[in-house]
């Protein structure tokens, strides 16, 4: 009888998105790497992201409750914006929405996710135009064949989530979907009969398919999204929607840097939205303005070629992002129907070219690059009309606007010895506006903001100087110092007070301001942020960081009222901490912490919305090495949260305790 063979084993063929190596130069910039084990526990891929401080929202509320238009991501809380001041991308693909330059986060679930790179400090070299305040490279998990991951979870107020991952061989399939009867954001004896829940409906799709043709790798990504909002009150609400592909070839050097890399891309995108005015008292609500659609798509292309020489390394590149879209609505209203209807868009293009190099020398590291890029505004349009007889009543055309910035960054960092670096940097960056700054106007209440076609592209220049240790040890630590600067930031100025009859915006209602987007002089902001990790045993782990900074506006002789004032949004200290533990070896135990000093709500600082700590706990059981079952609490001690305040005073609050069960298989 012959011997009986074990079976055959069969390793795992891991297939990640093409994409090349990162120059030995990026560690003299201040970046921080968010993991697959943070993501994997976090469903709200901006709520991990914040575990990093100074990275935040336009307001504190997280994507649970955020209407779409206050999901722009800033760095370094320098000031926030609805827009954000951040570039994000997947593999190199633009993942800000083309017409307002938020950030979906439905749409990126964490499961589908192996990091994220934050890279603070102007994104000059390989990222270009709208990497103001920093980056964050989000990389999308191999393909694996199989299950890769799977998260169903219950939680308070008929929650419900579910997220799976898999595929073949070359072959990712993400699908993720969430709803939620919501949390109602004005609290106790301030809310009416005008408030209700924001209630939540999401869900997203994305396939990977990749292959590679000679040595060449060859990928493609198709992606889908869509989540439906209420705004907290009655008649309000938002439905955002889109989807995006992305083609990427690459042939990487077999170790190190080199080689090439070339990607187009498209992404389109719709948003309704809908407001409503307030009655004292909260009693009841009236239409203001229903934007039923604005429609566009934005498409580009970046391609790269790294070489090495030696000590040296380099990569020189080009990208260019096309733009354009429109906002449809129907406003004021009369006699119970609305009577005007309007539309306003445009067109944005930005091109560039860049080249950066990096050399290493002992415990010497040495990198610098330039860029340039061209950009232009144009086709601006903006028609309002009478519904009933379809006659104008406003066409309004602005000049076209074109420039050319050129923008740098440098880097020094030197090995003290010991598991010790020292480094020191200095950027330029800039930002031009959206097409949502130039042309769309919106209502949140009875508070109006105006569009403004005349926006000019915002510029940031910045040093900084940064030590750090035991990169490889059982304790990690870093410690950065800078200063930037914002020169023609887009802020929302407040140009009246309700109730009245102003140009264009018409009237304001009482208790109401009127806003418009402006280029507000300068912003100025200092700031000291240091993150430390270790384990205090072989089962216990811990984490800390803090982010400080001094942030204020030089109006000028643009907004002479704001000069001395901070920014809007923008708190002063962020501290966050965690410690995870693993008490038996089926048990993980994890608590994370998160400070926040005071910040405005208004760019004239009149409406303080006051310092705020919550605390997360999370308890999981493995079941088997890939199954796990959890339970988790998010705000456990039900921190009244403040994250919004109207100018009557009426103070709305972010999510009250929220308590969830699930399953998990994890890869």
């Amino acid at each position: 009888m012959p011997p009986v063979l074990p079976p055959p084993t069969v390793d795992a063929i891991v297939v990640y998105a093409p994409r090349l190596a990162p120059l030995a130069g990026e560690a003299a910039f201040d970046s921080v790497q968010i993991g697959e084990d943070v993501l994997r526990i976090t469903p709200r891929l901006d709520d991990a992201l914040k575990r990093s401080p100074g990275v935040s929202l336009f307001r504190r509320t997280s994507s649970e409750g955020a209407n779409p238009t206050t999901q722009g991501l800033s760095l370094r809380s320098i000031a926030p914006s609805g827009a954000g001041r951040a570039l994000v991308t997947l593999d190199g693909a633009p993942q800000n929405d083309p017409f307002g330059g938020w950030v979906i986060w439905s749409a990126l679930p964490s499961e589908g996710l192996s990091g994220a790179n934050i890279i603070r400090g102007a994104g000059a070299g390989p990222y270009g135009a709208g990497a103001l305040t920093g980056v964050v490279a989000l990389q999308e998990r191999p393909a694996t064949g199989g299950l890769a991951a799977l998260d169903i979870s219950a939680a308070q107020r008929e929650g419900y989530r579910a997220a799976i991952v898999g595929g073949g061989p070359g072959v990712l399939i993400t699908a993720a979907g969430e709803s939620s009867a919501g949390y109602t954001p004005v609290r106790g004896a301030a809310r009416g009969a005008a408030d209700q829940p924001l209630q939540l409906q999401t869900y997203s799709f994305a396939f990977r398919a990749q292959r590679a043709f000679g040595g060449v790798q060859a990928a493609a990504r198709l992606g889908t999204f869509e989540e439906r909002r209420g705004a907290g009150l009655v008649g309000a609400r938002s439905i955002a929607s889109g989807a995006s592909a992305a083609v990427t070839l690459a042939k990487p050097a077999a170790e190190g840097a080199g080689g090439w890399r070339a990607q187009a891309w498209v992404r389109g995108s719709d948003l309704a939205n809908s407001s409503v005015a307030v009655a004292a008292g909260r009693a009841t609500t009236t239409p203001a303005n229903d934007q039923y659609a604005t429609p566009a798509v934005g498409y580009g292309f970046n391609a790269a070629l790294q070489g090495v020489h030696g000590v040296l390394s380099w990569e020189a590149g080009a990208d260019a992002r096309w733009t354009e879209g429109e906002a449809r609505e129907r406003f004021r209203l009369m006699n119970g129907g609305f009577t005007r209807g309007r539309e306003a868009g445009g067109r944005t293009q930005v091109a560039g070219v860049y080249f950066e190099g990096s050399a290493e020398q002992g415990p010497w590291l040495l990198t610098g690059g330039a860029r340039v890029d061209a950009w232009e505004s144009s086709h601006a349009v903006r028609r309002e009309w009478d519904l009933a007889t379809n006659l104008f009543i406003l066409d309004q055309t602005s000049p076209d606007a074109s420039g050319t910035t050129p923008t740098a960054r440098a880097g020094l960092r030197y090995d003290l010895g010991g598991d010790m670096w020292l480094r020191t940097a200095a950027y330029a960056g800039f930002r031009p506006p959206t097409l949502n700054e130039l042309h769309r106007p919106f209502r949140v209440g009875n508070d109006i903001t105006e569009a403004n076609p005349g926006l000019k592209p915002e510029k940031l220049q910045g040093i900084e100087a940064g030590i750090g240790g035991g990169t490889g040890g059982a304790l990690r630590w870093s410690s950065t110092l800078f200063y930037n600067r914002i020169q023609d930031p887009i802020a929302n100025v407040t140009v009246g007070v309700g109730p009245g009859t102003f140009p264009t915006a018409g009237f304001v209602p009482a208790g109401g301001v009127l806003r418009q987007r402006q280029n507000a002089g300068e912003i100025k902001a200092w700031g000291l942020e240091g993150e430390a990790s270790g384990e205090l045993a072989a089962t216990l782990a811990w984490q800390a960081a803090f982010a400080a900074t001094r942030a204020e506006v030089d109006g000028g002789a643009s907004a002479p009222q704001l000069t001395g004032k901070r920014p809007a949004q923008t708190p002063e200290l962020t501290v966050t901490a965690g410690l995870d533990w693993r008490p038996a070896s089926r048990l993980t135990l994890a608590a994370d912490l998160r400070f926040e000093s005071e910040r405005y709500e208004d760019d004239l600082n009149s409406r303080k919305l006051a310092a705020g700590v919550q605390l997360d706990l999370r308890a999981g059981w493995r079941l088997n090495a890939r199954q796990e079952i959890y339970i988790a609490a998010e705000n456990l001690t039900d921190e009244r949260l403040e994250v919004g305040e109207t100018a009557d005073g009426v103070e709305s609050y972010a999510a009250p305790r929220t308590v969830r069960i699930g399953f998990a298989i994890r890869g």
